[in-house]
């Protein structure tokens, strides 16, 4: 059996046993997505973002890349953030990133990637930035799991500082950006508690 053989029979066995639990799962789902989370996270197909924290189909509106990274320039995430904030009115961003990101990991290593050496460069600045205090590790795991986890804030604050967040305050949206770690050893989410829900917020 070929591999979307497989996709489309474990689709169709999924789609069967949701109508057999919710006849109407689908009717209501097809009418409107009312998401209250913008979740942005790594590609990793180790995260995925619905089942680590047991939401539906429906509820969460996701935009994966690698590293979770939100570049000023990258304007297939600053769409899907306008898009979510400005039509789908959510209340939460989320930043997600894990430990052992093998992106925040590709982006030390002083090897040629290729094309996603453009990409990866993002995190170096990100490196740079905090050099001081990733200096102090002599363990190199600690040191890329300290990474990973001043990779997430960093890109929490590129979101409260784009266009779309800001002009959302001003506007007196309801809306809180939150940056969350995830462990691939025990599936666990940990808060770096570094939520904004307004421009002064970002400032202290």
């Amino acid at each position: 059996m070929n591999t979307i053989t497989q996709i489309l029979e474990n689709n169709r066995a999924w789609a069967q046993n949701i109508q057999k639990e919710s006849p109407d799962f689908f009717t209501q789902l097809s009418k409107q997505q009312t998401p209250e989370i913008l979740w942005i996270g790594c590609a990793d197909s180790r995260v995925p973002p619905n089942q680590i924290v047991n939401l539906g189909p429906g509820e969460l509106f996701v935009h994966r890349n690698i590293a979770n990274m939100v570049v000023h320039s990258d304007l297939n995430c600053l769409s899907v953030m306008q898009y979510a904030i400005e039509v789908l009115k959510v209340k939460h961003v989320v930043v997600c990133g894990h430990y052992g990101c093998g992106g925040v990991k590709a982006s030390q290593d002083k090897q040629d990637h290729g094309l996603i050496d453009n990409w990866l460069r993002h995190i170096q600045d990100v490196s740079r930035i905090h050099a001081a205090e990733l200096e102090t590790f002599d363990d190199s795991d600690k040191k890329l799991a300290r990474l990973c986890e001043l990779n997430v804030i960093e890109q929490v604050t590129n979101v409260c500082q784009s266009p779309i967040v800001q002009q959302a305050w001003k506007s007196g949206a309801e809306l809180s950006v939150h940056g969350l770690i995830y462990s691939l050893q025990n599936g666990v989410l940990h808060d770096l508690n570094v939520t904004h829900s307004s421009p002064e917020s970002l400032e202290k």
